[in-house]
């Protein structure tokens, strides 16, 4: 109990005061206007709740492996084998635990998710249950889920994972989203990063679905590309720029740096030179073969002083901004 105490000490800070017995965590808690249950695995001892509450259906949110005889009499048991870390992607897993909380709910009976606690993992699996079938925002599904279980608190990394999947519509198919696919890639990357490589897999993202709207233009559209102003070769459009953050000097007579680089996603067109596996190089234009940029999968810091990971940029004195329409 004092380790435990120490942990939830670690994450919660002030809300673990609240928790003053190993009752509390055991306890299952129930969503507001749903037949939904959440707690920790401890719950699942208590046998007596469980088959007052008519728990049919089990969602185990942990890497855990604990014993079967927990989950005899249960209609349906689903693992999502997952760490409570701030590198994991429970994002992935959004759809297949919407799916299963949903079949059982629709099968009349009771769903019980849990973690290892009751604070993170079931929490946001239950935060993101909410925002699809409620139409809720990801602060405001959250909320609805501490209201049933005060002390639920997803780690960081969860949390911004919450905000992604709203950002994206809370679509059926995560993995196939381009704002997904840009999430994971930059995650991969700084993983490479840590121990000094380049990334093992490369996305590049005018090969996805999308890559029409990259490098190509669908018809009846306009946009600003970005053209070699040697050759006039297309290297990119607005959809391939990486936007950053201008950082802002705290001096009250400093003057806003211009930036002087568009970063950009990895194209196509790059590849030959990324493939090499350097953690950095120049980026030459395809047609003419003049340099017009450089990448460095640690970073590049930008004329206006913020710091852009991965870095892959093109100066803006080697390209022209132009405006296309196709007709």
């Amino acid at each position: 109990m004092a380790l435990i105490g120490r942990v939830l000490d670690a994450q919660l800070g002030s809300r673990s005061r609240n928790l003053n017995t190993m009752d509390t965590l055991c306890a299952m808690n129930k969503l507001a206007e749903e037949n939904i249950w959440i707690g920790g695995m401890f719950a699942l001892q208590q046998k007596e709740a469980i088959e007052k509450a008519n728990i049919t259906h089990v969602l185990s949110v942990l890497r855990i492996d604990l014993k079967e005889s927990l989950f005899k009499g249960f209609h349906d048991h689903h693992v999502v084998a997952v760490d409570d870390t701030d590198d994991e992607d429970l994002l992935q897993h959004f759809p297949t635990t919407i799916a299963f909380i949903s079949r059982g709910l629709s099968s009349g009976g009771a769903v019980f998710v849990h973690c290892a606690m009751g604070i993170s993992r079931s929490a946001t699996v239950l935060t993101a249950y909410l925002m699809k079938t409620r139409k809720l925002s990801a602060e405001d599904a959250l909320e609805t889920v501490r209201a049933a279980r005060s002390f639920v608190f997803p780690n960081p990394s969860f949390r911004k994972q919450l905000e992604l999947y709203e950002e994206m519509g809370c679509p059926d198919a995560v993995q196939e989203h381009p704002k997904y696919q840009r999430w994971l890639f930059k995650n991969q990357v700084e993983m490479s990063n840590m121990i000094g490589r380049a990334p093992d897999q490369i996305r590049f993202c005018d090969q996805e679905k999308e890559g029409a709207q990259v490098q190509g233009l669908e018809e009846g559209s306009s946009e600003n590309v970005l053209r070699c102003k040697r050759c006039r070769q297309t290297l990119a459009t607005s959809h391939a720029l990486a936007p950053h953050t201008t950082v802002l000097s705290l001096a009250k007579d400093s003057t806003p740096q211009v930036c002087s680089h568009h970063f950009l996603e990895p194209l196509l067109w790059m590849k030959p030179e990324m493939s090499k596996g350097a953690v950095s190089g120049k980026l030459k234009c395809p047609k003419c073969d003049s340099k017009v940029g450089s990448y460095a999968w640690q970073g590049i810091q930008c004329s206006c002083g913020s710091w852009v990971v991965p870095g892959i940029s093109v100066a803006k004195g080697k390209v022209d901004e132009v405006k296309v329409s196709r007709l």
